[in-house]
């Protein structure tokens, strides 16, 4: 029988993490993996299904997939991740093509399900199968096999949120919050660091509320402490980190520790108080602000990442001009902008006063534009500057090569496009770069002789 695999992940990094589980779980059971999805016999589709853009990519990735049973040697088509969580069997009636589903509670069930239709399929009696496994249930530590570049990995450090935003789904989809414990995190990151990453990606829903299950309190502080202690360990990137919950504590270790990159990703998601409190987020406007004013006093070249919502329940002109004032004058050199997508499920697509589409999208679009000149006005001020950059590849079409340094984190922000004539640094390596100008948000520059 054959055993012929190909596997999508769609959404976080977070999501990625659970898929290379997966893959390490099938590979280990004997399953060989295509590149090409014409070739397998299984397909594993680990979906999102976060806001209405994310289940549609889901649902349109899962149905150009089926017609591979038609077209290809696809006999079983499993669907796992938050889109199988959120809708469970309703999926197998909406898309019959579906012959797997999964829900987040049970990633650890994929070998035995991808085996029983396998074997369903060749005696001819191929049955729909449903595993919907605790979504609360205490993480197990499963291997993995890392899907990015040998250079940068995701650590993930927890699972699931206990923050209950009125507009978020993901505490229905991922359960509470759970945190591994710190000595396995740390052994899995000496490991990954032992097979050539050096850059590590630190993600959970709340980084900041690490610890506080297992141990009491928070302890992301004295886990990044140990995890600067790896050797050979160059860059620690920090996603996401809840405003209300970064205390003197964390920020005295990451501006002290020159392994975590000054960089932090802080979603705030609005500021205006009336907003925030119907949110259920758990600060107000002052706070940010005194928040950013603290950072950037401790760091003073931090750059901030954030995500903001515009369309909320209830936002009005005022509400969007002041967090339109607000990105401007705070200057944050990072910002992902989202129209607010109406959850069922979540408190939000209850609330009265709900945004018109047309007006979520010409505020997105104003707003896009605020950033991308703070972006630009970031990207200026680097002109003439050297700094350390993580080398990705060559592109041949360019020309040049094109790296990140700290201020860009990968698949979300821009590149360090770079000249090189003489020497040719491989992926992985890491160099100086003179900055000589910026385009369309990313930076070109030259190597700088060592």
């Amino acid at each position: 029988m054959d055993k012929k695999l190909h596997m999508v992940s769609l959404g976080c990094a977070k999501n990625l993490v659970n898929a290379e589980q997966m893959l390490a779980a099938l590979l280990g059971a004997g399953y060989e993996y295509c590149e090409d999805p014409e070739e397998a016999d299984v397909i594993v589709v680990n979906t999102c299904a976060f806001i209405e853009d994310a289940k549609q990519e889901a649902i349109e990735n899962i149905l150009e997939l089926a017609e591979l049973k038609n077209t290809g040697a696809l006999v079983g088509l499993v669907v796992t991740g938050c889109l199988s969580q959120r809708y469970g069997e309703e999926l197998l009636t909406e898309m019959p093509e579906i012959d797997a589903i999964l829900g987040t509670g049970s990633y650890e069930d994929i070998v035995e399900v991808c085996d029983k239709l396998l074997l369903d399929a060749e005696a001819g009696n191929l049955q729909k199968i449903v595993r919907m496994g605790d979504i609360d249930a205490p993480l197990c530590e499963a291997p993995r096999l890392q899907t990015t570049p040998e250079y940068t990995a995701y650590l993930k450090i927890a699972e699931g949120c206990d923050n209950h935003c009125a507009y978020c789904i993901i505490p229905s989809i991922r359960g509470r919050f759970r945190s591994r414990e710190m000595d396995a995190i740390v052994t899995e990151a000496e490991n990954l660091v032992a097979n050539g990453v050096k850059e590590l990606v630190v993600v959970a829903q709340d980084l900041t509320a690490y610890g506080l299950d297992l141990y009491g309190k928070r302890s992301l502080a004295p886990l990044l402490e140990r995890l600067c202690q790896i050797e050979d360990l160059r860059w620690l990137r920090l996603h996401y980190l809840y405003p209300d919950e970064i205390d003197d504590e964390l920020i005295e270790v990451i501006a002290r520790e020159p392994k975590i990159l000054k960089y932090l990703d802080i979603p705030i998601q609005h500021v205006s108080d009336r907003l925030l409190r119907s949110m259920n987020r758990r600060y107000t406007r002052a706070e940010l602000e005194a928040l950013i004013k603290k950072l950037r006093k401790a760091m003073p070249k931090l750059v901030l990442r954030t995500s903001v919502i515009v369309g909320l329940p209830g936002e009005t002109d005022d509400d969007f001009a002041e967090l339109c004032s607000f990105i401007q004058r705070t200057k944050l050199q990072r910002a992902g902008v989202f129209k607010y997508s109406q959850e069922e499920g979540t408190l939000a697509a209850e609330m009265p006063d709900q945004v018109d589409e047309d007006v979520k999208i010409r505020r997105q679009d104003v707003l896009v534009e605020i950033e991308n000149r703070v972006i630009d006005q970031y990207n200026a001020k680097m002109i003439g500057k050297k700094v350390e950059v993580l080398v990705e590849g060559y592109d041949r079409t360019a020309g040049c090569f094109y790296s990140r340094s700290y201020a860009e984190s990968p698949d979300i922000d821009g590149k360090v496009f770079f000249t090189s004539p003489e020497v040719r640094p491989q992926p992985g390596e890491f160099v100086t770069v003179k900055i000589t100008e910026d385009m369309d948000g990313d930076l070109i520059g030259e190597l700088v002789a060592e």
